[in-house]
């Protein structure tokens, strides 16, 4: 009963905010956007956008709440980034086992912004102030039937922005195909499904709404797992302004590149880890659409790129990541988990 009632559920969410999910679609101006941005040093290593990734870390579970599963009760993990600018971010998540087949989690994550100088319509300093997003969530997983597992994440979105402030319900909805014997993954996504329940200034804002598809999979004895995930599959067209890296001689201006090579890649995230060991681990991420967002002349030659590792110790386990998406920005990502079960003991 209780898994029908959990398919039923999911299945009559997920219709109706698809419909939701394509309205938004035709119209490209989102807020929230922080919402996008991983809280998992091993999703960043693996191109900041990842849905598949089987481990026994909560932290994984970021962009997919049906990757939860009691295997993690006890887990707590905490976050750091070090984010483009004076951009710091910051959360805590705990996860526990419900029954035999369940899992949930609850969770804060900060996001702040640094001081910004502020000033009235006249153009007067005021002084500064602080911008910051806070995100609590929570979310159930639950185990349906043989390698299938589905999940729903819930959150609650506070943004503070000088004297304005807002707030928002966001949903994500995951389902996820696990194949331990072929090292196979396959999941879907329905990310940030909602809307404001207060408005900044009377001006309401859309919450990035996304559908996902992720597969992951390694081959025989071959030490490498390999990930690709479509995003942003609301929209097709996702142009941008190129003016190159430097090397363009021709006098051209900046032009909008809207090809369905660009488009495709756009829409894909890349990864791969080296798993030859269960206590550590080695990724590279490749997403285009960083890279093409960032295509200025002073792009750097790793923008798009990012790198990741991470070290299972007995009581802990440490990850890491790193990426520059431009040549003025170094971001750095930091994880670590602790199960409280172990430490008691």
């Amino acid at each position: 009963m209780k898994r029908r009632l959990f398919i039923l559920y999911v299945s009559v969410t997920a219709f109706f905010c698809g419909s939701q999910a394509y309205m938004s679609g035709q119209d490209g101006s989102t807020a929230y956007n922080f919402l996008n941005i991983s809280q998992s040093a091993r999703i960043y290593g693996l191109g900041g956008i990842n849905i598949t990734t089987i481990d026994d870390d909560i932290m994984t579970t970021d962009q997919n709440p049906s990757l939860l599963g009691a295997e993690m009760s006890g887990q707590i993990g905490i976050n750091y980034m070090r984010y483009i600018g004076e951009s710091n971010f910051a959360g805590v998540r705990y996860a526990h086992a419900s029954g035999d087949h369940g899992a949930w989690c609850a969770g804060i994550q900060y996001f702040g912004y640094g001081a910004i100088t502020a000033a009235d319509e006249t153009g007067i300093i005021t002084g500064k102030f602080s911008p910051k997003d806070i995100a609590f969530s929570g979310a159930f997983s639950y185990d349906i039937y043989g390698n299938w597992r589905g999940g729903i994440k819930l959150k609650l979105l506070y943004s503070s922005y000088e004297q304005y402030s807002a707030m928002a319900v966001a949903t994500d909805l995951g389902l996820n195909y696990y194949d331990p014997d072929m090292d196979l993954s396959f999941s879907i996504v329905g990310a940030n499904l909602g809307g404001q329940i207060k408005k900044f200034n009377n001006h309401n804002d859309r919450l990035p709404i996304d559908l996902r598809l992720g597969w992951a999979q390694s081959f025989g004895d071959f030490p490498v797992r390999f990930s690709v995930t479509a995003w942003n599959l609301t929209k097709w067209h996702l142009p941008f302004v190129e003016t190159g890296d430097g090397s363009n001689t021709s006098g051209e201006g900046p032009r909008i590149k809207d090809t369905f090579s660009s488009n495709l890649f756009r829409h894909l995230v890349f990864g791969a880890e080296l798993i030859s060991s269960d206590r550590f681990y080695l990724s590279l991420g490749y997403n285009y659409k960083t890279r093409s967002d960032m295509s200025t002349y002073s792009r750097s030659f790793l923008s798009g790129f990012s790198l990741g590792a991470g070290l299972n110790a007995r009581r802990f386990n440490l990850s890491l990541a790193l990426a520059q998406p431009h040549t003025g920005a170094t971001t750095f990502m930091l994880n670590l988990t602790l199960n409280i079960n172990d430490l008691t003991n």
